[in-house]
């Protein structure tokens, strides 16, 4: 039941025929499970804590640097020095006292990735390397937890929803993230963003997207991202929509697989 101040701070949402009260009320019971408090997850954060999803988790194991401060909007110039998970609590605390917050302030692996995930419904991925996305995905896979992932390049970015563990209208199973991408590019082949950069805003745009997903897939309205990856152009300010679908061969969910477990993250 939500309260009074409640029902005035979520107005905007309630008077939504797609949300109303019983979506607001389905966000203020979800648990939501944020990858990195970074460029990607502090719009995540914020604009989830915003909309009042009841309990958000925040896993990373860095601490705020000046060069974060371009994009990384969670976090404040007082706050350098500080846990990342630690710098984000208190602001959605700020932000929004109806929100429980849990900091995790650690590297998600194969040995916590399971527990983790699953003490929460749905997961969103802003990690920033190829080795966490992968593990996040294989993870949620095997806990039958739908996932958001994102990705940012220099001016370009990805965006899709992965419900790899049920299946489409079609009766075959929604597509992993390895149908997408079988594997990993070469290591080094992709700078990281210390080395070409990453436009500031973009990281917000993209973050705001992924809690948007997030918000309909708890509320359950118009059509979401599984089985399609956007693509952002941000030079051409350019949205494209990729269609992907269940590879048979993939070695997480394909007909033969190969990978059972995470001992292959160790």
């Amino acid at each position: 039941m939500l309260s009074a101040e409640e029902l005035e701070r979520y107005a905007r949402h309630i008077v939504l025929h797609e949300v109303g009260g019983p979506g607001q009320a389905a966000l203020n019971r979800a648990r939501v499970l944020v990858i990195g408090a970074g460029g990607l997850g502090a719009p995540v954060l914020l604009y989830l804590a915003a909309a009042g999803v009841g309990t958000l988790g925040v896993i990373d194991d860095d601490v705020v640097t000046l060069s974060n401060l371009q994009r990384q909007v969670i976090h404040e110039t007082p706050d350098l020095g500080m846990p990342k998970v630690e710098s984000a609590a208190a602001t959605i605390r700020r932000l929004n006292p109806h929100v429980a917050i849990e900091p995790h302030g650690l590297r998600l692996n194969a040995g916590n990735a399971l527990d983790l995930i699953g003490r929460y419904d749905i997961v969103a991925d802003g990690s920033d390397n190829f080795a966490t996305r992968y593990l996040v995905s294989d993870a949620c896979y095997f806990a039958k937890k739908p996932l958001v992932t994102a990705a940012l390049g220099t001016f370009d970015a990805t965006l899709t929803t992965i419900r790899a563990h049920e299946r489409g209208a079609d009766g075959k199973p929604n597509p992993t993230y390895r149908c997408l991408f079988p594997e990993p590019p070469p290591p080094g082949s992709v700078p990281a963003c210390a080395e070409a950069g990453v436009l500031g805003a973009l990281a917000g745009v993209v973050g705001s997207m992924m809690a948007l997903e997030i918000i309909r897939e708890i509320v359950g309205f118009g059509a979401g991202l599984v089985g399609r990856l956007l693509m952002i152009d941000a030079r051409s300010m350019r949205f494209e929509t990729l269609a992907y679908q269940w590879d048979p061969t993939n070695p997480l969910s394909g007909v033969k697989p190969t990978i059972r477990d995470l001992s292959g993250h160790l």
